[in-house]
């Protein structure tokens, strides 16, 4: 099955070294990644860029970082910029640096050995399909967790070897980096791909052109051009509907993430299920199990009801069983207002053809998106997945509970059930560079692969207690420095009010008590819930001896006032002087931000309406890297704590009132207390101990690696066994 993904000649190789190229200027469409100057000695360089295993490699990364470190910031560690930005001169000084050479073969090595292990685990093609992949800022195709934890799934496929392909959309538009203005009010600025310096690589058809197909079922034709991102052994497709074969209205089909559009929503939809399934189909590659990750791709069911019905000779109730046999569903929506929803006529009309075509009425295709209680509302994609998918899992325990009761009309017509597994995180990804190594030297350098196992944690209790904070303490002062660094920036335009750089954090403290709260900003997850009493909030943070600050971050969706309205609302009050400068609102959080907070707070809080959280995997990335989670007892957090990893509050259902007030005296009498009870060398004991329990107890059960080995023993094995 893997050697289907070799089938096409995708741009791996091709001459770099004549004359034309090393003058920076050959010009071939047929290249994605053009890298003058590159000499042979260090080919593997662009081998290694071009491929996102770099990203969660430390040596790999370390090995980019030590060409030009400051490049390497300016370039915000994109390698295939920093190579593209070399003179001749440099990589002249790179091949006389003999620690740099030996480094570079080493990793080379390292790489070569990583992309060489081809036995599968198990022998079905997993097809996974998502709206949105986060794998790294240098391409920016993602939103938020959703998007991240789709990343991490791919990393962690590749890291065990599961015979997995992923599907989903280019977005040339990139996304919209937010910008607040001086009155607290979220703007956006768009920011295109660069694709000249992102990790992807054109797919070549049998005539040396990109690969362009054209859609299934929609009319007038749309056409869609194929890229390829290696995500180690892994490989992610994204459909590009931006060419000029295409006219303007549909260009913009995948032209940016989620449209509010409903007509082009839908045929977005359209496109990533219907037309994602056609390329793997031109592509040979014959996958067994499709995994779709939301709603949003399940169109992708109708195209295998049509596969198998035409290249397996069943017909249409065989055809959709088969189907449902051989598909999972991933809902993370503990919403039924929240799913995508088309008037029956809109789909119709992009399946009439379709339904004719395999003689099914269209009336019985429809019947699939028909949800039995509202069944006038529309068509709707969570339940045409839960329909045609046997396999469906909820991401925590208690999303499976509370996704079980909103659709449990649709469970028990089909006699099936939503199972849990729980959301994880990729560790190598998201765990601090010196932590790793003291993992290595306390653990044992191979935990890595028993990552999941809970017994080889125990140790995580002999680390150094002064190892534990100066770590801490140094991430810290990185996160507050990258901040003000912002803050910098933008005071060197010369045109921001300096009441904005307070509020943005430029007076933050690291030796003071660090609250981190980011996250999408929308009214079910109360980001201005320790704004409840500001009075009583102003006492805990100006305490003389004990002062606490608090950073925010965190994007409203372009259409959600209320959003916006809460960040106005965090804003001014990190303006007001009264809070010192204590409370600050940080623009613009991304992966970037995010890996700094996740590892330089000192309280990860999170505090939804209960049961509105599905999961909540930031939490989770904070807990492995010693941050303290604070959160209502919600998503993945009731299977986490455990009394002494972090703290729980809240009441259910939520009060915001008493939430609050709970909140308050938390921090109050036992937050608070507990940070600031340091020993004579600075260290607080009670305090490392925690951290080194959030390490020990959450990092096996919600890692990546836990998640993966669920899907495969729970799903894609059963799935392969027939």
């Amino acid at each position: 099955m893997r050697g289907a993904f070799n089938q096409n000649v995708i741009l791996r190789e091709y001459n770099l070294f004549n004359d034309e190229y090393k003058a920076g200027v050959m010009n071939d469409p047929s290249l994605s990644i053009q890298i003058p100057y590159l000499p042979d000695e260090l080919a593997g360089l662009q081998e290694i860029a071009l491929n996102l295993w770099w990203s969660w490699n430390a040596r790999a990364r370390h090995l980019f970082r030590t060409i030009d470190p400051y490049l390497w910031k300016e370039t915000v560690h994109n390698p295939i910029k920093l190579l593209r930005q070399l003179t001749q001169k440099d990589y002249e000084r790179l091949l006389k640096n003999e620690d740099f050479l030996k480094e570079y073969h080493y990793v080379y090595a390292l790489f070569k050995q990583y992309m060489q292990i081809s036995a599968p685990p198990i022998g079905e093609t997993i097809a996974y399909f998502c709206a949105e992949y986060g794998l790294h800022r240098s391409l920016p195709i993602y939103s938020g967790g959703l998007g991240f934890l789709a990343g991490d799934i791919l990393k962690e496929a590749s890291d065990m070897n599961l015979p997995m392909v992923g599907i989903g959309f280019m977005y040339p538009g990139g996304y919209v980096h937010q910008v607040i203005g001086s009155d607290g009010w979220q703007k956006g600025e768009n920011e295109t791909i660069e694709k000249e310096i992102a990790p992807i690589e054109k797919v070549i058809d049998k005539d040396g052109n990109q690969l362009i197909i054209q859609v299934p079922h929609i009319t007038p034709a749309v056409y869609i051009a194929v890229w390829k991102v290696n995500v180690g052994r892994i490989s992610l497709y994204l459909l590009d509907t931006d060419i000029e074969q295409n006219d303007p209205w549909d260009r913009m089909i995948s032209y940016r993430l989620y449209t509010s559009d409903m007509h082009q929503r839908l045929r977005q939809q359209i496109v990533l299920g219907v037309g994602g399934h056609a390329v793997l189909e031109n592509l040979g590659i014959d996958f067994s199990i499709l995994h779709l990750n939301e709603g949003h791709p399940a169109f992708a069911l109708f195209e295998r009801l049509r596969f198998f019905m035409e290249n397996q000779n069943l017909n249409f109730q065989e055809s959709v069983q088969k189907v449902k046999q051989t598909s999972i569903f991933t809902t993370h929506t503990p919403l039924m207002a929240a799913t995508d929803v088309y008037q029956f006529d809109m789909v119709g009309s992009y399946f009439l053809a379709f339904a004719q075509k395999l003689g099914i009425d269209l009336h019985d295709l429809l019947s699939f998106g028909i949800d039995p209680a509202n069944p006038a509302n529309g068509f709707n994609m969570t339940v045409l997945a839960l329909k045609l998918c046997e396999y469906k899992n909820g991401v925590s325990k208690k999303h499976q509970k509370v996704a079980s009761q909103i659709w449990q009309k649709i469970l028990e017509a089909e006699n099936s059930k939503i199972e849990a597994i729980t959301n994880g995180v990729h560790l190598s990804t998201w765990l601090d560079g010196d932590l790793e190594k003291e993992l290595d030297r306390t653990l044992g350098s191979e935990w890595c692969e028993f990552q999941d196992d809970p017994d080889i944690w125990f140790k995580v209790g002999d680390i150094d207690e002064l190892f534990i904070w100066q770590m801490h303490m140094q991430n810290k002062y990185d996160m507050l420095n990258f901040i003000k660094e912002k803050c910098r920036k933008k005071w060197a335009g010369g045109t921001i009010d300096p009441m904005v750089l307070l509020a943005e954090g430029i007076l933050l403290d690291p030796e003071v008590l660090t609250i981190g709260f980011a996250r999408r900003m929308t009214e079910y997850k109360r980001p201005d819930l320790i704004l409840y009493d500001l009075h009583k909030l102003e006492q805990i943070v100006n305490n003389s001896s004990r002062p606490v600050q608090i950073i925010f971050a965190g994007k409203a969706h372009p259409a959600d006032i209320p959003g916006k309205q809460i960040i106005q609302k965090i804003f001014n009050v990190a303006k007001d002087p009264k809070f010192q400068g204590r409370i600050a609102f940080v623009e613009d959080y991304g992966e970037e931000l995010a890996k700094y907070m996740v590892k330089g707070c000192d309280i990860w809080l999170n505090n939804p309406k209960l049961p509105l959280e599905a999961c909540g995997t930031s939490g989770m990335k904070a807990s492995i890297n010693g941050v303290l989670h604070c959160s209502t007892l919600d998503g993945w957090w009731p299977e986490g704590y455990n009394g002494k990893n972090g703290w729980a509050f809240g009441t259910d259902p939520s009060d915001d009132a008493k939430d609050a007030n709970e909140l308050y005296d938390l921090l109050e009498n036992e937050i608070v207390p507990l940070y600031y009870d340091q020993n004579e060398k600075g260290i607080p004991k009670g305090w490392t101990k925690m951290m080194k329990e959030a390490i020990k107890s959450v990092a096996p059960h919600f890692s990546a690696r836990r998640m993966m080995k669920e899907y495969k023993n729970k799903f894609y094995e059963r799935i392969a066994k027939g």
